[in-house]
């Protein structure tokens, strides 16, 4: 956002306070900022990872609950909950992958709040009195997705495996069941902020509430279709389950843009304008205008 921000007449130029007060730098500027925000998020992942490493067990048996609580985990010893491990090397990758998901999960403030930092000094003042809103939902809407991953992964398990043939043994290897876990926590965790994001954009006035009532029926749709396609296993259970919280959120996203878009003042909300109809221009005074530069008024 900052790098379509332009000075305005009358100011110092790109370099002046007053710009870098509201966001304006150059873009190695820009890029250093980058740069600085990422090295913050990674650092976050690094101790959650490391973390992760220390508290294995604990992690692991709470992340494979869900598929030991089918029968079909305990085909291959009855009574017990066994998965396979194929490989010289996979046991040090699957506690490599378990400290990295759950780095993923503990670090998501860390990292949210450098991405939104990253964007903050783009947007006007008025804007950014919403910074604090954002980041208290979007820490929540994420942890709230991953929550939901984590307890329709059992019936979703139930569902793909109970296509088997009877007769067959079913038989997961451990590296299977945590790239399906990841996929989970991931579409779910993200797909849980898409919502949010169509308020940022409402906010700075890229997304106008019209535009969104008049696409709803087939935002909703996409909504399904994205469900179908996004979820790894691909049953009706798991894609219902992530398309009607997402319907949700977007009906309170879409309720949230019209109570803002109602306390706008009259000169300040075009929503009702057609897309090649031009906005009424604010009347300001600029160096330009006669009698305000200092020139003469009949020149």
């Amino acid at each position: 956002m900052a790098l379509l921000k332009w000075p305005r007449p009358g100011r110092n130029g790109p370099g002046s306070s007053h710009d870098a007060a509201e966001g304006r730098m150059p873009l190695m500027e820009h890029l250093r900022e980058l740069r600085n925000r990422l090295v913050i998020a990674l650092l976050g992942l690094l101790v959650g990872i490391v973390i992760g490493f220390v508290y294995f067990d604990p992690i692991w048996t709470f992340l494979q609950r869900p598929y030991c609580a089918l029968p079909q985990a305990q085909q291959l010893r009855p009574g017990e909950c066994s998965m396979l491990v194929l490989g010289v090397f996979n046991s040090f990758f699957v506690n490599l992958k378990v400290a990295a998901m759950f780095g993923m999960v503990a670090s998501s403030p860390v990292w949210l709040w450098q991405l939104w930092a990253f964007v903050t000094p783009g947007l006007y003042r008025n804007e950014k009195r919403y910074s604090v809103m954002f980041m208290g939902l979007a820490i929540p809407l994420f942890l709230g997705g991953a929550a939901l991953a984590y307890v329709v992964m059992s019936t979703g398990l139930s569902i793909m495996l109970g296509f088997a043939p009877p007769g067959t043994l079913t038989g997961l290897t451990i590296d299977e069941y945590l790239d399906y876990v990841l996929i989970m926590i991931i579409v779910f965790g993200i797909s849980f902020e898409l919502p949010l994001l169509m308020v940022f954009l409402n906010v700075i006035g890229v997304l106008p509430r019209s535009l969104v009532a008049k696409h709803r029926r087939m935002v909703i749709f996409v909504m399904f279709v994205f469900g179908a396609v996004a979820t790894p296993g691909g049953d009706p259970f798991t894609m219902i389950a992530l398309a009607l919280p997402m319907v949700l959120l977007f009906a309170l996203a879409e309720g949230f843009m019209y109570l803002r878009e109602r306390r706008l003042p009259k000169d300040e909300d075009f929503s009702h304008l057609s897309d090649d109809e031009a906005s009424p221009l604010l009347e300001d005074d600029s160096p330009l205008d006669p009698g305000t530069a200092g020139g003469d008024p009949d020149k």
